[in-house]
């Protein structure tokens, strides 16, 4: 039996309906990433599962216990906020072990929690300080260790990172991760960011319209993408989509072809697929980003990435290739077409 698991679950806002049918198994121990864009669901699913919004149809189980109808103070369950949420006129410590004295937990039990916590996310000289003395990667922290005193059976993080500059983001996103490594605890984590999906989970789960599209590791909706959505959400650039009609000899019902970028070549005359212009050079240090028109054939350019410099320029004709092995395919439906010998994931 999955540790936590949303059977058939269901919202609705007046008539419309947010989530619609989702179904879902989440193990003890997993790291598991909602992803999505704005307005898909993963926020209102995240909030379903802490009990902030009404489940309408299905129901929530966690460790075997049907907890669809508890208040969200009977779920043993700890969520971060992207606002962080904290008392402006309290501590650090007084804010961590909020929750801890509001249950009437022995003050020696508290205090060793939170030392714990604070310890585990360098926050030990900074308990006497208040919110407006913290940076913003400290005041996320401090979030984190008021959940982390609870010793919820699932963390849940609604975008916890989104309002820290990137290096912060960056530097939190490793330390989140190490946090969870040392913990070993159920956690389940929004963002819109892939590079958080990306590095951050053990499996992702790709929302869409209030639908989930796909589950799997990082590099299995990646490699694996179960449709033209995927494909296109994950990665980044996203990959280029090219009709059925530029093609000659593929399999039956394929519509749309899709090559990642890193999958293009710069190509002889003989071995090009598309000669076209160059229209911007993104030249980014560690790679290089070539938008190439190709003319009418396609309504946008081909996106391609090198990992080295190149001495190209706006304006340069240049040919464009690629490896059949790197295609994807898709039907009318956007639906992947698999290769022959190709599982599903």
């Amino acid at each position: 039996m999955a540790f936590l698991e949303l059977q058939n679950v269901v919202k609705f806002y007046g008539s419309h309906k947010a989530i619609k049918g989702v179904n879902l198994e989440i193990e003890k121990g997993e790291f598991i990433v909602f992803v999505g864009p704005s307005g898909c669901g993963k926020s209102t699913l995240l909030r379903m599962i802490a009990g902030l919004e009404e489940i309408n149809e299905g129901d929530l189980l966690l460790d075997g216990r049907n907890i669809t109808d508890l208040p969200s103070s009977k779920r043993d369950l700890a969520m971060v906020f992207q606002s962080y949420a904290l008392y402006p006129h309290m501590t650090v410590e007084d804010n961590m072990s909020f929750a801890l004295r509001l249950a009437k937990v022995d003050p020696a039990e508290i205090n060793k929690k939170v030392a714990e916590a604070a310890s585990k996310l360098n926050l030990t000289e900074y308990l006497k300080r208040t919110p407006k003395e913290l940076s913003g990667g400290q005041r996320q922290r401090v979030a984190i260790g008021r959940a982390i005193v609870r010793q919820p059976k699932v963390f849940l993080f609604d975008e916890p990172l989104s309002n820290l500059d990137a290096a912060l983001r960056g530097q939190t996103r490793v330390e989140i991760a190490r946090l969870h490594r040392d913990l070993g605890a159920t956690t389940i984590y929004v963002t819109h960011d892939q590079v958080e999906a990306m590095t951050l989970a053990d499996r992702v789960v790709v929302l869409h319209d209030g639908y989930i599209e796909q589950v799997g590791t990082p590099l299995e909706l990646y490699d694996k993408p179960a449709n033209q959505f995927v494909a296109q959400f994950i990665g980044m650039p996203p990959m280029n989509i090219l009709p059925e009609r530029l093609f000659h000899n593929l399999p039956n019902g394929v519509s749309a072809v899709g090559i990642r970028p890193e999958h293009l070549e710069l190509a002889s005359d003989s071995e090009q697929k598309f000669s076209g212009s160059i229209e911007l050079v993104e030249a980014l240090g560690n790679e290089t980003l070539l938008h190439v028109n190709v003319g009418q054939q396609l309504e946008a350019p081909l996106i391609l990435r090198r990992n080295d410099r190149l001495n190209l320029q706006v304006g340069d004709t240049i040919g464009v290739g690629w490896s059949e092995q790197h295609m994807h395919y898709f039907s009318s439906d956007q639906k992947t077409i698999r290769k022959a010998g190709q599982a599903a994931t």
